[in-house]
């Protein structure tokens, strides 16, 4: 017994541990035939990572080593928090524009006031991410509708795209907003620096041809260490081509940030929406490609594991991350098996850190503008809106004025219409859900939409009816509207109207006073309404107490099946409607 508690203490310990560290249980069962795997993926991802976290700093709106920062700490704390073994977390172009522009107002122009509100945010973030994890908040991944989410995402590409016109073609830029920076393209096109423009597009050609003819090599590395021997070759920064400057070496140090109350309520309501659209965008990445090497995960952990990455990288001075679809993908396509890539990956790149920073102060400008554009390209979706355009208007019009909203009101703004919208489209689909009337059809057991079979065999007098929704506030009016409707085109006069309840899921307290209104007005011209297949599960969201002082929810008649009411209408002249019956079932119910 000695022996036993200790053993059993430990294994208790030891299950705790691989609950909230997935990544844990993987590196104690480690297989050594996938290092050499995960080896030459995490290396492939740091090659992609690195370059790309320096020029999201440029979108984020700090120094270019922050963005090492977040592009390899992270990995280290997402390793044994997420529970995805492919993922790869990162700086994100969403991101860091809504940071960017969370920040700028509040900062005032003072680089050092923006750095100190910028670790609190990405802080900040990472408490809503934990909190909402551990409340089992990981439904608020499907919240946002993927038309809503495309939509959303195309704005932010195209935001991204015009930011980086001036760095491109070597102009000051100074307009704001996204249809300023095009107004101030177009006026100062002619004033392009011609050396700095042409070795933007000769990286964009490079990259779009490593991308289409060899996809497998690291494009952004290449390009950047391209441009780098460039600019010390034919002297370009003498030509007036903007580079980097230098980048200190080191690992970041430990930041604190100072509270400052006046600004915090600003910062969490900007935080909240980063850690939703973070979340979202990252957690549809993991499942992405967990569904294609054929496991699960556990959103709830997700957004744990995304808030541990975001309160690590706000300390060491950071900024958000989410799950980066790129790398991932490159981490997959090179075989990555397990969450050792990671480590690797951000080992790599924090060598490089401690010894190899000297080059980057050469790295020039548009040379980042030309990676950052096309991985905004890349985060723009044609495909999904083809496929809106081709399948539903309605939803391509929601995505489409999404992207507008994105354009014209600003990053955070955008965020509470796209809310807005999935919430407004939300509704629309539930306030007009589909019905039916139901008849019996021969060869065919069981009632169905008589539009459907047009051979469908009705009962004269009396209606079957399907509402294939929850009867709530908003659309009880249309539900009555609907059987008044059938009732008026009946041929003959109808005597019962039997609901088929089964897809019922829910009912408020204004749709119960509704329908004792619509049972009022179909008893006072002859007509009884009844339910059939009511489920128990509708009054779970009322006191049992409230049911029972109500006797007209207390017992009333209803049918297990729509044969027994069938049969029951068939026999209506026989029985007693007061007595019970086989086939009746008394208890809680929504009509007599």
């Amino acid at each position: 017994m000695r022996q036993t508690k200790p053993v059993t203490r430990n294994r208790n310990l030891m299950s705790w541990l691989t609950r909230f560290l997935p990544g844990l249980s993987t590196f104690l069962h480690y297989q050594r035939g996938d290092f050499r795997f995960d080896c030459v993926a995490g290396l492939s991802v740091a090659a992609v990572a690195l370059p790309v976290g320096i020029a999201y700093a440029a979108i984020a709106g700090v120094p270019a080593v922050y963005g090492i920062y977040s592009a390899c700490i992270p990995l280290l704390i997402y390793a044994f928090f997420g529970s995805s073994r492919q993922l790869i977390v990162g700086p994100d172009a969403a991101t860091c524009l809504m940071v960017a522009s969370a920040l700028a107002p509040l900062a005032g122009g003072n680089p050092q006031r923006y750095m100190e509100l910028m670790i609190s945010i990405t802080l900040i973030t990472g408490i809503f991410n934990i909190i909402f994890g551990l409340c089992r908040f990981g439904f608020m991944a499907n919240f946002l509708s993927h038309p809503i989410l495309v939509g959303y995402l195309n704005g932010i590409a195209l935001i991204v795209l015009a930011g980086q016109l001036p760095k491109l073609f070597g102009y000051k830029a100074e307009a704001g907003d996204f249809f300023g920076k095009l107004l101030e393209f177009s006026q100062k096109i002619e004033g392009r620096h011609l050396p700095t423009l042409i070795l933007g597009i000769v990286a964009l050609l490079i990259l779009f041809a490593l991308k289409r003819w060899a996809s497998q090599l690291p494009a952004a590395l290449i390009v950047a260490a391209l441009s780098i021997i460039a600019v010390e070759v034919l002297h370009l920064q003498a030509c007036g081509v903007a580079v980097l400057g230098p980048v200190p070496s080191g690992l970041p140090t430990l930041q604190v940030p100072s509270f400052d109350p006046e600004r915090f309520k600003i910062l969490v309501q900007h935080a909240a929406s980063i850690a939703l659209i973070s979340f979202t965008s990252g957690v549809l990445t993991a499942k992405s490609f967990a569904r294609r090497n054929r496991y699960d995960i556990d959103a709830n952990q997700e957004m744990i594991a995304f808030g541990a990455c975001d309160i690590v990288s706000g300390l060491m001075q950071g900024f958000p991350v989410t799950g980066a679809d790129s790398r991932t993908a490159v981490n997959s396509a090179m075989g990555g098996r397990t969450q050792l890539a990671g480590i690797v990956a951000a080992g790599a790149m924090i060598l490089f850190l401690l010894f190899f920073t000297s080059p980057l102060a050469s790295l020039p400008n548009a040379a980042l503008a030309a990676i950052i554009i096309v991985s905004s390209i890349g985060l723009f979706d044609f495909p999904s809106v083809r496929e809106l355009y081709s399948a539903s208007r309605r939803e391509l019009t929601f995505s489409l004025v999404t992207t507008a909203g994105v354009l014209y009101f600003d990053v955070l703004p955008a965020v509470f219409l796209a809310i807005l919208l999935t919430l407004l489209w939300l509704l629309l689909a539930s306030s007009r859900p589909h019905d039916a009337v139901l008849g019996r059809v021969p060869g065919i057991s069981g009632y169905h939409n008589i539009e459907d079979f047009p051979d469908a065999v009705t009962f004269p007098g009396l209606l079957l009816y399907r509402f294939d929704s929850s009867i709530l506030f908003f659309n009880v009016e249309y539900f009555k509207n609907r059987i008044l409707k059938e009732i008026a085109k009946s041929p003959v006069p109808l005597e019962w109207v039997v609901v088929d309840a089964a897809p019922i899921n829910a009912v408020d307290i204004t749709a119960l006073h509704q329908l004792k209104d619509l049972i009022e007005d179909l008893n006072g011209r002859g007509i009884t309404l009844r339910f059939a297949r009511v489920k128990q599960s509708l009054w779970i969201f009322f006191k049992a107490s409230w049911i029972a002082s109500h006797p007209q929810l207390k017992k009333r008649v209803r049918y297990n099946t729509l044969t027994s009411a069938v049969e029951a209408f068939k026999q209506r002249e026989k029985e007693d409607k007061s007595s019970d019956t086989p086939e009746q079932e008394t208890g809680p119910g929504l009509a007599t």
